[in-house]
């Protein structure tokens, strides 16, 4: 990217009855909206949109162009990366087994969603576990388990019903994306679960699609 491209980049937006604490990090370009809280110490990468009543805790750490959509919770000891798409109202918890009266803060949970994957709105991720990349997960599944790449995950208690494209089309048993064309096989008995792309027509997902980060402190008074 170039020194021009940088100065037509703009600057992090934040509604005025949002609250960005002194010391969040908001990339060029994001935008938070009404309602929502950004804490000190929370990192948000370029070009994400913080919804409608958001709460991003310290420590929490957002990749670019995340869209994390109204009523989301996001607390100390979550990762998402590039490019994750969190639906209204989905749940994340960071305390395994947690009481009021007790002091737990010592035992957060690192849960990481990996990049491009899809969380359903009112879907609970439990504490813990990984979200595989470009995974996908039903509107008001509850994952209690690590998640496989490209998974397409449903149910209560969250289990893998399918297996879906980088562009989030549903595969068949031919494992041909019916929106890109791109071709997958799954990976071989003993290594890693999940799925890989074997013809690659669109070109999405790719690592060279990447930009660099720019970053800002923001904050609201």
């Amino acid at each position: 990217m170039g020194d021009a491209e940088r100065l037509d980049r703009p600057p992090a937006w934040v509604h005025p009855s949002a609250e960005v604490e002194p010391g969040a990090v908001l990339g060029a370009g994001t935008r938070v909206w009404r309602f929502s809280h950004v804490a000190a110490g929370a990192r948000i990468g370029a070009d994400c949109v913080l919804g409608q009543n958001v709460a991003v805790g310290p420590g929490v750490t957002i990749g670019d162009r995340c869209k994390v959509q109204n009523n989301v919770s996001l607390y100390a000891g979550i990762v998402l990366e590039d490019g994750v798409f969190c639906g209204p109202s989905c749940v994340f918890t960071n305390v395994a087994t947690p009481r009021a009266e007790i002091d737990r803060k010592s035992e957060f949970k690192v849960t990481r969603v990996r990049r491009g994957a899809t969380i359903g709105a009112n879907a609970t991720i439990v504490c813990g576990n990984i979200l595989g990349a470009w995974c996908l997960v039903a509107a008001g599944a509850v994952v209690t388990h690590d998640v496989p790449s490209l998974a397409l995950m449903a149910g209560v208690p969250a289990r893998r019903i399918g297996w879906v494209s980088h562009a989030g089309e549903v595969l068949g048993a031919d494992l041909v994306c019916p929106r890109t064309g791109d071709r997958y096989a799954e990976r071989p008995m003993g290594s890693e679960t999940g799925l890989r792309r074997v013809i690659n027509l669109s070109g999405f997902g790719e690592e060279g699609f990447e930009t660099p980060r720019e970053e800002q402190t923001a904050s609201v008074g």
